[in-house]
């Protein structure tokens, strides 16, 4: 007989660019029994080893954070959020309490999309917000953590960007001169990310691991 699975996910960000296609990327991974995802609303979705857990992020309930592996994808715009103090609560807070509840509660792995360029010393506020997560998390000791840092990610969003929709077109033009230690710099498929976030999960080694945009093109 085949071995049993009975590790768990639980998602944070189920309904980004990136979060929803790890979402189907977790369920049709026959390493799960359960896929646990945190939302702030109803999830229009159905699936045997999906559960769906709607909560306040402001007033975490310690209890509910319980999985083997951790994934984050939460993210917004400061423009979106209306402030930069509102950008920090989504981008720094909630990620870092979650992962000091899944800590407590025995998670063994971390991973989350940050950015690159994520910089505690940047000059950009952003840059600056990612970097400190990471900062934090690094100091939580997960058997493994995994940071992705993706450059722009292309994909169908709920809402339009100007500014990345920009982006896309100069780096589509200038995709084919990006090689070498620029690879890093090419815009890549939300889905690749996806894919590559939920693969990193299923590796053994322990440790902080950091994969940017040339590391996740090819997982």
């Amino acid at each position: 007989m085949p071995e049993e699975i009975s590790r768990t996910a639980l998602l944070a960000g189920a309904t980004g660019l990136v979060g929803k296609q790890v979402l189907w990327n977790l369920l049709e991974s026959p390493n799960f029994s359960e896929v646990k995802v945190l939302t702030r609303s109803p999830l229009d979705l159905k699936h045997p080893r999906l559960t769906k857990i709607i909560t306040d992020f402001d007033n975490l309930d310690r209890t509910l954070i319980r999985a083997d592996d951790i994934f984050c994808c939460l993210g917004t715009t400061i423009k979106k959020a209306g402030s930069q103090e509102a950008f920090k609560k989504v981008d720094l807070d909630y990620p870092v309490r979650i992962a000091e509840f899944a800590k407590i509660n025995g998670a063994e792995k971390y991973l989350i999309v940050t950015a690159m360029g994520a910089d505690t010393k940047s000059v950009f506020f952003y840059n600056r917000i990612k970097g400190e997560v990471q900062e934090r998390l690094y100091a939580m000791k997960f058997d493994a953590l995994h940071i992705l840092q993706p450059s722009l990610l292309l994909g169908n969003r709920a809402e339009s960007r100007m500014g990345e929709k920009i982006g896309e077109v100069f780096s589509k033009l200038f995709a084919p001169f990006m090689n070498g230690s620029l690879k890093k710099y090419k815009a890549i498929e939300s889905s690749k990310v996806a894919r590559a976030m939920v693969s990193l999960a299923m590796k053994p080694e322990k440790g902080i691991f950091i994969h940017d945009s040339a590391a996740l093109q090819k997982l």
